[in-house]
C-alpha cells in the first residue's frame, strides 16, 4: 500500500513528479469526518426506505444489518489503503496497483460515468421535489440553477467545498437524530397529542419477516444502493489535512453512524407505520404525521432536497478528482490535470459538470426517458467498485505484510473479514441475477465494464508503442 506502484515503467501508474500540480491539503478534519457522516444520509434513506419495508416487512432490519455490515468493512478496507498512500484517485489507483493499469483506469472511469449521471439525476429530483412545496417554481430552470450554483461552489476551492458539505451534514445529522427522538417519544406515549401504536407493527401483518428469506433478498437490492457513495470521503482524504489520521478517525464513525442514522431511523418506521401502508412512499412524513407533528410532509421534503443538493455536491467534486487522477496517470486526456491558481483541477470539474447538463437538459426535454435508461447502465456500479476495492486491499495487504511495510491504519480481522465482504456481495450478485428487474441492470454494468475495460487496454497499448516508437 505504502509501495511504490508496481508497474512504474508505465506512466500511468506512477505518480505526479514534483513538478506537477498537485491539489491543495485544505479539507479540515472536522469537514472530512462529517463528510464521512453525509455521504451515508441522503435521498436513499428519507424518500426510498419505505421501498426496502415494503419488500421484506419488519425484517428489513436484517437487510439494513447485511449491507451495513458490508460498508462498514469497504471502508475500513478503503481507508486501510487511503490512510497508507491518499489519492484523488483512491479505488482507481489501488487497483492499479494491485491489479495493472487496466483495472484501475476501468474501474476510475466507470465509477466516474455513474457519478456524473447521478449528478443529473439530484439536480432534476431536487429541483422536482422543491416543486411539490411551492408548485410556481420552474423545475427545467431551478434544476439547471443548481447545477450552477454547485458548479461554482467546486470551482471556488476545496476548502469552500468541505464547508458547503460540513453544514449540510450537520442538516441532515439534526434532522435524523430529531426524527429518532420524535420516534422514541410517539412509542413511549410521551406525545400528548398522539397515542403510542407500542411495539405491535413489528409481528403484526403476517410477522417479523412476513416474506420470508425472499424478501429480506429483495429488500437487500434496495438496500445496498443506498449506502453507495461513501466512497467519496477516500477521494477527499487526499485534499485533507494529515491525510491517513484524519481518514482513520472519519472511517472510524462507520459504524456508530449506521447503527444510529440507519438501523435507528428504520426501527423507528416499521414500530410506527404498518409495512403494509401506502404511507411508506414518504416513510420519514408517515412518522411524523402519527406523531401529530404539523408540516411534517413540508419539512421532511425540504430535508430530502437539502440531502439531494449535498449529493450532488459531493457527487460533483468526487467525479472531478477521479477524472483528475486519471489524467494525472495518463488514463485521460492530460488537459484534464491542469489546476488553476485556487489549485482547483478547473477543467476536470469542467468536464465533469458538461455531462450533467447535458443529461439534465434531455431529461427535461424528453421527461422520465433519458436518465431511467442512464441510470439503469451504470446503477449497479457501487457493487463492482466495492468488489474491487476488496479485492485490491487484499493483494495490498498481503504484499505491504510480506514485505513487513507499516501501515498507518490497520483493518482488524484480515483476511477473514474481507472475505466476508467479498462473500456478502456474492451474495447480492447472485440474488441480483435471479431478481427479473434488477437482472438487466447487472448485466449492462457488467457488459459497460467490459467495454471501458477493453478502452482502456487499447488504449493503453497504443501509447505504449508510440513511446517506443519515440
Amino acid at each position: 500500500m505504502s509501495l511504490p506502484p508496481q508497474h512504474s515503467g508505465n506512466t500511468s501508474t506512477d505518480f505526479p513528479t514534483a513538478g506537477e500540480p498537485r491539489l491543495q491539503h485544505a479539507l479540515k478534519p472536522r469537514q472530512l469526518i462529517m463528510m464521512g457522516l453525509g455521504t451515508a444520509i441522503g435521498a436513499g434513506l428519507f424518500l426510498g426506505s419505505g421501498v426496502g419495508v415494503q419488500a421484506a416487512g419488519p425484517a428489513v432490519l436484517v437487510s439494513y444489518l447485511i449491507a451495513g455490515a458490508l460498508v462498514i468493512i469497504v471502508m475500513h478496507a478503503l481507508g486501510e489503503m487511503a490512510a497508507a498512500r491518499p489519492s484523488s484517485g483512491a479505488f482507481s489507483v489501488y487497483a492499479a496497483d494491485a491489479m495493472g493499469p487496466t483495472a484501475g483506469a476501468t474501474v476510475g472511469w466507470l465509477w466516474w460515468l455513474q457519478i456524473v449521471v447521478v449528478v443529473a439525476a439530484e439536480s432534476v429530483g431536487a429541483a422536482g421535489l422543491l416543486a411539490t412545496v411551492w408548485p410556481s417554481l420552474s423545475v427545467p430552470w431551478l434544476s439547471l440553477l443548481f447545477m450552477a450554483v454547485f458548479t461554482a461552489i467546486n470551482l471556488l476551492g476545496v476548502r469552500n467545498f468541505g464547508e458547503f458539505e460540513f453544514w449540510f451534514a450537520i442538516i441532515k445529522v439534526i434532522a435524523i437524530l430529531a426524527f429518532i427522538v420524535i420516534g422514541a417519544a410517539l412509542l413511549l406515549g410521551l406525545l400528548p397529542a398522539a397515542p403510542s401504536p407500542g411495539l405491535s407493527n413489528i409481528t403484526a401483518h403476517g410477522g417479523f419477516a412476513p416474506k420470508g428469506l425472499a424478501g429480506i433478498g429483495a429488500a437487500l437490492l434496495v438496500v445496498v444502493f443506498a449506502f453507495g457513495g461513501t466512497e467519496i470521503v477516500a477521494i477527499a482524504a487526499a485534499e485533507s489535512e494529515q491525510p491517513g489520521r484524519s481518514l482513520a478517525r472519519a472511517i472510524r464513525t462507520v459504524a456508530w453512524r449506521i447503527l444510529v442514522f440507519y438501523i435507528g431511523s428504520i426501527a423507528v418506521i416499521i414500530a410506527v407505520v404498518p409495512w403494509t401502508s401506502d404511507a411508506l412512499k414518504s416513510p420519514f412524513a408517515a412518522v411524523l404525521q402519527v406523531a401529530a407533528i404539523p408540516g411534517a410532509a413540508t419539512a421532511i421534503t425540504l430535508v430530502a432536497v437539502i440531502a439531494l443538493l449535498s449529493a450532488l455536491n459531493a457527487n460533483l467534486y468526487g467525479a472531478s478528482r477521479m477524472i483528475f487522477s486519471l489524467a494525472e496517470r495518463g488514463e485521460a486526456p492530460r488537459g484534464l490535470a491542469r489546476v488553476n491558481r485556487r489549485m482547483v483541477p478547473l477543467v476536470a470539474v469542467l468536464a465533469s459538470v458538461t455531462f450533467g447538463f447535458f443529461a439534465t437538459l434531455l431529461e427535461l426535454w424528453f421527461p422520465e426517458r433519458v436518465l431511467p435508461a442512464l441510470l439503469n447502465l451504470v446503477g449497479s456500479t457501487c457493487l463492482m467498485v466495492w468488489t474491487i476495492t476488496l479485492v485490491s486491499q487484499l493483494i495490498l495487504r498481503r504484499r505491504a505484510d510480506r514485505t513487513g511495510t507499516p501501515l498507518p491504519f490497520r483493518m482488524g480481522g484480515f483476511p477473514y473479514v474481507t472475505w466476508l465482504g467479498l462473500a456478502i456481495l456474492t451474495l447480492i450478485f447472485a440474488l441480483t441475477l435471479l431478481s427479473p428487474d434488477s437482472r438487466v441492470q447487472l448485466l449492462s454494468t457488467f457488459a459497460l465494464t467490459l467495454a471501458i475495460a477493453a478502452a482502456c487496454e487499447v488504449a493503453r497499448r497504443g501509447r505504449s508503442r508510440k513511446g517506443r516508437q519515440q
